[in-house]
């Protein structure tokens, strides 16, 4: 007989969207946040501005991506594109940081510097400037339209599309000079894909930090989904001391802990979770709960930390200790004392700092002793050798010579190899001794063709190594590149 038990399948596999109204609170972890924020943006609206000398014909922003230049430059660092490898050790040690600070203190990052987090605070206290706190903004959207809710509303999007804006064009700041794209942007003459990608960025800005806002942490981000990776026993994170809270009760009421079952700690969650329910993907670790519910015990004469940065393994060490004990001082002062110090030091820290450690060391090593003057000997394929009207073989290969500094300097180009070989380079001078004088180009990559013959009296064979040398005024070799001489088969 069939199933008639089974329950039927649901309607829908997405949950509504529940729209959430943080209240704005007062407290040591706010201010934090508070200046975490004020330095976030201002050294992203800054920065762009700052100069730097380089010399003549060369950009003066001290930190700008010069795509048309093809050129990284952070104040006195000039990475060019075959130093891409820099930025990739760069995003290495960004990302082992980030690791080392969740291992350390959770979800810290997600809480205080995330960009996501940043405006999105920024947006709420526009909101809350316009429309009001928690309350005022639940009962204006409740109620019927009006005039006031409606110009209430046109001042906040007007206020966030001025901050989408004014995000979107210091973005593309750090791709351009500053000052020459405010001149175009107000001008009217900067190019079409400029304007594209300041529209491009002011447009996920106002949705993201106006709109998605708690949606982005909980199912666009993808690192609440493995962040459990890097956490520990000994990780600090955002805890509810569920010893010293539980039972709930009303103030007045006997037998019960400490919380008295306000609500706070959930009207200011910028998730709208409750910290009570433990650990949950959607917390970001803000901590704005902890001076929500320090708050209230205050007025309550409680003492403050009933939710408060903690660790997983005191906080069931307090469990156990105060397991025998009734709600009262002697249950809280059994918690308190069953805790253990911080421990920054562990295998998992410790295995992380080294990675670090490792890592800039040789992204510093590797820096340090870059060559600022490089030799590539490019053969050219087409034809592989040419057989000349005397019998004799010519090979023929682009020299790149790319000078790093801004120096102007020459170079003589010598080739080491077989013997009875002959060096000659198109359109440039030759020294006494008749070897091609090669003039670098400062800050660039100057091109040249060379031509390398063999008599036909010299024995070679199908494939012989050549290196091309450059000499300084000194004789000293400064740069070298490496090729092949291509002949018929014997």
């Amino acid at each position: 007989m069939p199933d008639t038990t089974s329950p039927a399948a649901p309607s829908s596999l997405y949950a509504p969207h529940r729209k959430v109204y943080p209240r704005a609170v007062k407290g040591r972890v706010r201010s934090i946040k508070w200046i975490v924020l004020a330095v976030l943006l201002g050294l992203y609206y800054i920065v762009p501005w700052l100069r730097w000398d380089r010399g003549p014909g060369v950009p003066n922003q001290a930190v700008l991506a010069d795509i048309s230049n093809a050129r990284l430059f952070f104040f006195w660092i000039e990475l060019w594109p075959q130093e891409i490898y820099f930025l990739t050790g760069f995003l290495i040690l960004a990302a082992i940081g980030l690791f080392a600070a969740t291992s350390l203190f959770g979800r810290v990052w997600c809480g205080f510097t995330c960009p996501q987090t940043v405006w999105t605070d920024l947006f709420m206290w526009v909101e809350r400037r316009i429309e009001g706190d928690r309350n005022a903004r639940m009962k204006r959207d409740a109620g019927p339209p009006s005039r006031d809710r409606t110009l209430r509303r046109i001042a906040k999007h007007a206020a966030w599309i001025v901050i989408a804006v004014a995000t979107g064009g210091a973005w593309i700041m750090y791709f351009q000079d500053a000052p020459t794209l405010v001149r175009q942007l107000a001008t009217g003459s900067a190019s079409t894909e400029t304007y594209f990608f300041v529209a491009l960025f002011t447009a996920t800005t106002y949705m993201l930090a106006g709109f998605a806002r708690e949606q982005v942490c909980t199912y666009m981000c993808p690192w609440p989904r493995f962040q459990g990776a890097m956490l520990d026993q000994d990780s600090l994170v955002v805890t509810y001391r569920e010893w010293r809270g539980e039972p709930r009760g009303k103030l007045k009421g006997a037998g019960h802990g400490d919380c008295v079952d306000c609500g706070a700690c959930v009207h200011v969650c910028p998730t709208g979770i409750d910290i009570r329910d433990g650990q949950q993907l959607e917390c970001i670790g803000c901590g704005l709960c902890i001076d929500a519910c320090d708050e209230v015990m205050g007025k309550v004469n409680r003492p403050d930390g009933l939710i408060s940065f903690e660790t997983l393994a005191n906080l069931a060490a307090s469990t156990a200790a105060t397991a025998r004990f009734a709600p009262g001082p002697e249950r809280q002062q059994a918690g308190m004392a069953a805790r253990t110090r911080l421990h920054l030091i562990r295998p998992r820290t410790m295995m992380y700092a080294g990675v670090l450690a490792f890592v800039v060391a040789v992204m510093l090593a590797g820096f340090l002793l870059r060559d600022t003057l490089t030799l590539t000997a490019l053969a050219e394929r087409a034809p592989p050798f040419v057989r000349l009207s005397d019998g004799g073989i010519r090979n023929a290969y682009t020299l790149k010579l790319a000078d790093k500094t801004r120096d102007a300097g020459h170079y003589v180009l010598t080739l080491q190899g077989p013997p009875g070989l002959q060096l000659l380079v198109q359109d440039v001078e030759t020294d006494a001794s008749g070897r091609p004088i090669l003039p670098a180009r400062p800050d660039g990559v100057a091109t040249f063709r060379a031509l390398v013959t063999a008599g036909p009296e010299l024995p070679l064979r199908e494939h012989a190594e050549l290196r091309f040398r450059l000499l300084d005024a000194e004789g000293h070799v400064v740069a070298s590149g490496k090729s092949v001489f291509l002949g018929p088969e014997r």
